[in-house]
């Protein structure tokens, strides 16, 4: 199942970055400062968070700037990636009835250029850490490792929600008010030690948990992650991927009945 895919990668992998630079283009289109919102957009949302939320959370919280912008890149990628996926297979409906083209391809371009904003809110998060004189050391660039489990978890929960979007059309309007379930399960700003123990279990059990304490490792406290919770953090990652894989294989045949 996997040798078609990576054959299929590299054969059309020209087709894969002209859909990754239309998605970038169509995004910023007409907007006056383009790609510039990629690094405001956090950088605002993480100021409005800080304001609403520092009066109820501040005195539990070191460098609450860091610590909540650190949380929102995350959860904002795999909400942003995941919706944008879920949605590739109908808005690419039209070509697939045209030309073969492998399907994978549309949910994949669709978590690849939202890689860009992640990129970007990376780099705010940065300048942040900077402008709140947070020590910043060589660990930094181990932010690398989240990102890309990161990656591997959303990709896979995208290729689920693409395929069974176009089977039950109510996904895609159910799959909002999950993310904000998803979003209050998600300590971005508030820390796991107010929560009672059954709700801080349900948290925990949470995969985007254990990647944005990765994260807060590097950036609040310049910590090496340990060996532990990069596991913690691969392993759903990797699970989703192959699971997402796995049933976009077994149910792509059936897309053009139901385009």
């Amino acid at each position: 199942m996997v040798i078609p895919y990576v054959r299929g990668f590299f054969k059309y992998r020209s087709l894969l970055i002209e859909f990754v630079e239309r998605d970038i283009k169509t995004r910023y289109r007409r907007s006056i400062l383009g790609l510039l919102w990629t690094l405001l957009n956090p950088l605002l949302t993480m100021t409005v968070m800080t304001v609403v939320f520092s009066t109820l959370f501040r005195s539990n919280i070191e460098n609450f700037p860091v610590y909540i912008l650190s949380g929102y890149t995350i959860y904002n990628f795999f909400s942003e990636s995941t919706n944008s996926a879920m949605n590739s297979v109908i808005g690419g409906s039209s070509l697939i009835k045209k030309v073969y083209i492998p399907k994978y391809l549309f949910p994949l371009s669709k978590v690849l250029s939202t890689v860009v904003n992640l990129i970007a809110s990376f780099i705010a998060l940065l300048l942040v850490m900077l402008f709140t004189k947070t020590t910043v050391t060589a660990n930094v660039l181990l932010i690398i490792f989240p990102m890309l489990y990161l990656f591997l978890f959303s990709l896979g929960i995208g290729m689920i929600l693409s395929s069974l979007a176009l089977f039950f059309r109510d996904i895609i309007h159910l799959y909002g008010v999950l993310l904000t379930l998803w979003m209050y399960l998600t300590p971005l700003f508030y820390p796991l030690e107010i929560l009672p123990a059954w709700t801080k279990v349900i948290v925990q059990i949470n995969p985007l948990t254990s990647i944005i304490e990765y994260t807060r490792l590097i950036t609040l406290y310049g910590a090496i992650p340990p060996l532990e919770l990069n596991l913690i953090c691969m392993i759903p990652g990797v699970i989703s991927c192959a699971f997402g894989l796995w049933i976009f294989y077994n149910t792509q045949d059936k897309f053009i009945l139901h385009m």
